[in-house]
């Protein structure tokens, strides 16, 4: 087990930094003592396109990153666009790969996020050695790139994640957890859902770039980690717990709209390979998210 204050003056490049997870990562990172660089370019206001081979290297080249997040992808499961969901998650990927691969000295540790969609529709307690069966092409895309990023590891120090369900302040409203709870905000009477008949292994984004920070202060291995909380709450739990939070009632409407085919019905993680890797993680309390959640919006 690594100790995180191997972080310390190490410089780390992550990707994805603008987004709901890289904003929680680059604070712990920061607070470890990090220099920490994403894909923004000194030259432009603009980022660096993962598809953009060339500019890649050259701006892989000047950070010289030492320990590597890569959480750019496209991380919607509804996502229209099949063709920018792999393009994005597969061959942004491999761009970022060669790049890093063709540094002098390459990064102790590149950390992959991949998803525990993966496993597509397995039922029970899920370890990392759990067959894949993704039921969507972001789950595809995801398995895809797992597979791509296995052919670096001869060349790279690669720790793949497979985080689960997670959820907290900042993430976008049309991702499910932020759609309930925004609803209660402002009193709505109605929400429509998708398929209500399901269950999650939920987490809070917090908790996940606590496990991010452990398993970058460790040496890349090619290990692949499930990362989640154990826990698995119903949806029709996170309303009751909404209407008890908020003192609100809602109805709650399925619109057919929003039903996924082959959506995945029940799902649970184990986490026992991460605990012995990082040690201690932050506990999971639901409702204490959702309260963090509704009070954050709440002032908004």
């Amino acid at each position: 087990m690594a100790s995180r204050s191997e972080l310390s003056g190490q410089r780390v490049l992550v990707t994805g930094a603008s987004g709901f997870t890289g904003r929680y990562v680059i604070e712990r990172l920061r607070a470890a003592g990090c220099e920490v660089h994403d894909l923004h370019s000194s030259e432009s206001a603009a980022s660096v396109n993962l598809l953009d081979r060339s500019a890649l290297k050259q701006h892989i080249a000047k950070v010289r990153p030492q320990r590597v997040v890569h959480l750019a992808a496209i991380s919607f499961v509804a996502h229209g666009d099949a063709d920018e969901i792999y393009r994005v998650n597969v061959v942004g990927t491999r761009n970022l790969l060669e790049a890093l691969a063709s540094l002098d000295e390459t990064p102790a540790n590149v950390l992959l996020a991949s998803s525990a969609n993966v496993y597509g529709n397995a039922s029970g307690v899920l370890d990392e050695h759990a067959p894949l069966s993704p039921q969507n092409d972001y789950a595809v895309s995801k398995m895809a790139m797992e597979a791509m990023a296995a052919l670096w590891t001869d060349r790279l120090a690669l720790t793949v994640v497979r985080p689960f369900n997670y959820t907290g302040v900042g993430q976008d409203d049309k991702f499910l957890i932020p759609k309930i709870v925004a609803h209660f905000r402002r009193g709505a009477e109605v929400i429509e859902l998708g398929n209500t008949d399901v269950s999650r292994d939920f987490n809070d984004v917090r908790g996940v770039a606590a496990a991010y920070e452990g398993l970058l202060a460790m040496p890349g291995t090619a290990q692949t980690y499930n990362v989640c909380s154990g826990q698995e709450h119903s949806l029709h739990e996170v309303i009751e717990r909404m209407r008890g939070i908020s003192g609100r009632d809602i109805e709650v409407k399925v619109n057919p709209a929003f039903v996924r085919a082959n959506e995945v019905k029940s799902l649970r993680g184990d986490n026992s390979k991460l605990r012995v890797a990082v040690g201690s993680l932050p506990d999971f309390d639901l409702g204490e998210t959702l309260r963090w959640m509704y009070q954050a919006d709440a002032k908004a």
